[in-house]
């Protein structure tokens, strides 16, 4: 049982990237956390020898894997306090050239397991009146960019499920964070990243040049995978919890520059908007 004083964390996908550095800062305050990737041979190093540690095996598109995941924190520490939704990958390729089996693949991920994990905790947070639950989505999570459609799509659906979530468990006392960076130095536009490759000519200068833009963007991003660990902590600390958590100049300055875009052109097509309801 873990002292009431510490926060339990538990940190889906930790194998690499923004899960494995926060499980670092988390394990190092001397917090009970939960490690898990599909092999936690993978999170071994992480958990190795510290019994405020606890290393899972955690697909999080098998509902079974989840369920004895969450069974198996609460019985080793008592209960979880945060849950970091961190598991899921990119997939680049223009919207007509999408493979069926790919896009499902990646939305089994990023939203099905994202939403059966939620599930799987909530009990829990409610019956305790505490919990924050942290889903990291992207600067895709507010546009859609040339080769990244369906990724994009995936983290629209977190957010929106996301809005949801924070409305009906605020009451409750829990908490609800989207974590939307930018480009960091992980794995995503790396060795995780999965691609199909542009070969209709019409899209030469859109989805093929950005996914090579991407390739080559590989390990020179501006951001800091820890520095965003210590700011979702800082988050989780607030009294005020963040809804939205942008991390990273690039996403802050693209996001803002995208709201106020959308804004305005509401505000401009305002009165046909109003013209759509019964006259009063």
């Amino acid at each position: 049982m873990a002292d009431v004083s510490s926060p339990v964390w538990f940190i889906t996908g930790c194998s690499t990237g923004f899960g494995r550095e926060l499980a670092k800062l988390t394990l190092e305050r001397g917090w009970p956390t939960v490690v898990t990737a599909r092999g936690k041979d993978r999170v071994a190093d992480l958990a190795g020898g510290r019994d405020n540690a606890l290393a899972l095996d955690l697909d999080v598109t098998d509902m079974g894997q989840i369920t004895a995941a969450v069974k198996a924190a609460e019985e080793r520490f008592g209960r979880i306090d945060v849950l970091v939704n961190n598991a899921g990958y990119g997939y680049q390729a223009s919207i007509e050239e999408g493979v069926e089996d790919e896009i499902r693949a990646m939305f089994d991920a990023n939203v099905f397991g994202l939403f059966a994990m939620t599930r799987a905790v909530l009990p829990g947070m409610r019956a305790r009146r505490r919990g924050h639950v942290i889903n990291i989505t992207s600067m895709a999570g507010f546009m859609g960019l040339p080769s990244s459609g369906y990724y994009a799509a995936s983290k629209h659906a977190v957010e929106g499920f996301s809005d949801a979530l924070s409305i009906e468990v605020a009451p409750l006392g829990l908490k609800v964070t989207c974590v939307e960076p930018g480009g960091f130095r992980t794995d995503w536009a790396g060795r995780s990243l999965k691609q199909t490759p542009s070969r209709i000519a019409d899209y030469a200068d859109t989805a093929a040049a950005r996914m090579a833009a991407t390739a080559a963007y590989s390990g020179k991003q501006p951001g800091d995978p820890v520095r965003a660990g210590e700011a979702m902590i800082a988050a989780t600390e607030a009294e005020e919890a963040p809804r939205h958590l942008i991390l990273g100049a690039t996403c802050y300055n693209s996001v803002t520059a995208k709201l106020k875009e959308r804004l305005a052109q509401i505000e401009l097509w305002k009165e046909i908007s109003l013209s759509a309801d019964f006259p009063s």
